[in-house]
C-alpha cells in the first residue's frame, strides 16, 4: 500500500547551506500493519510525512501510496489518506460539528453519505457532547477527537499519525492508541511516528530508526534487539543512532 523509493529532500539554509532533512529512504508499508518511524528531534520523520502526504515536493525519489504515484498523482494520493499530527489545526470560529462537515465538503462529501459519515465518527469517537461547541473552547483531548474524525471522515486506505498523543493525559492517549490499534484491525496502513518508547513497541509491527535524514534499521522488535544485544527498545534506539555511546 505504500512503496518508497530513495525518497530525498534537501532545504537551503542561509547559514548551514544545503540540510539533507531525508536522503534517501526507502521502505514498504502493508495494509493491516503499524509501521513506526523513531527518531530524535530533527532526524527527519515530519519531513518524511509531509512528502508523503504531498505538503512537500521531493527533491529526488518518489512513492507509491495506495497504488498512486507520489510525483505524478498527488490529488489521488491526497484523497487516499488521512494525515494527524499533536498539531494539527481547528478552526476556532466553527464549531466541532460545523469543522468536521467543512472537512467532509472538502472530500466531496454531500448529503446523506456526509450526514452518514459524520454521525459515525461523532459516535465513534464520543464527539456528541460537544459537537456544537466552538473547537477553540474545546479542551486538548477534545480538539484531538476531532483531529481525529477529520482524518478518518472520508474513510482512506492510508493513515498518517505524527506525534498524536503530545501533550494528551493517559486517558486521551490510551483512547487515541486503542483508535488506532483498531484502523490496524479494519485493515487500513498506518505510519506512526513517536517519541514515545512505549507506544512504539505496543503499537507497531515493525520499526524503522532514522537518523540524520537516513534509515538506521528497520524491523520488529525482536529483530533489532537482536542486531542490537539491548533488550529495552530505549537502548536499541540509542545503540543504532549513537552506536559509539553508553546508553547508562
Amino acid at each position: 500500500m505504500i512503496e518508497v523509493h530513495d525518497l530525498v529532500k534537501h532545504f537551503r539554509d542561509g547559514k548551514r547551506g544545503v540540510v539533507k532533512a531525508v536522503d534517501g529512504v526507502s521502505f514498504e508499508c502493508r495494509p493491516g500493519e503499524i509501521f513506526g518511524l523513531l527518531g530524535a528531534n530533527g532526524a527527519g520523520k515530519t519531513t518524511l510525512l509531509r512528502m508523503l502526504s504531498t505538503v512537500l515536493t521531493p527533491t529526488s525519489g518518489t512513492a507509491i501510496v495506495a497504488d498512486y504515484d507520489l510525483i505524478r498523482q498527488p490529488g489521488q494520493v491526497r484523497r487516499s489518506i488521512g494525515f494527524m499530527s499533536s498539531t494539527t489545526a481547528l478552526y476556532a470560529r466553527l464549531t466541532a460539528g460545523e469543522f468536521i462537515r467543512y472537512i467532509g465538503n472538502l472530500y466531496g462529501l454531500r448529503g446523506a453519505d456526509l450526514e452518514r459519515r459524520v454521525k459515525y465518527v461523532v459516535d465513534l469517537l464520543e464527539i456528541g457532547d460537544y459537537h456544537d461547541r466552538l473547537c477553540d473552547k474545546l479542551s486538548t483531548g477534545e480538539k484531538q477527537r476531532v483531529s481525529l474524525a477529520r482524518t478518518i471522515l472520508h474513510d482512506p486506505p492510508v493513515l498518517f499519525f505524527d506525534e498524536p498523543t503530545v501533550g494528551l493525559d493517559v486517558f486521551a492517549s490510551r483512547k487515541i492508541r486503542e483508535f488506532i490499534q483498531e484502523r490496524k484491525e479494519q485493515g487500513k496502513t498506518i505510519v506512526f511516528s513517536t517519541h514515545i518508547m512505549s507506544e512504539a513497541e505496543h503499537l507497531c509491527d515493525r520499526i524503522c530508526v532514522i537518523h540524520d535524514g537516513r534509515i538506521a534499521a528497520i524491523g520488529k522488535f525482536e529483530e533489532l534487539k537482536a542486531k542490537t544485544g539491548e533488550t529495552h527498545l530505549e537502548r536499541v534506539f540509542i545503540s543504532l543512532v549513537s552506536p559509539t555511546e553508553d546508553p547508562a
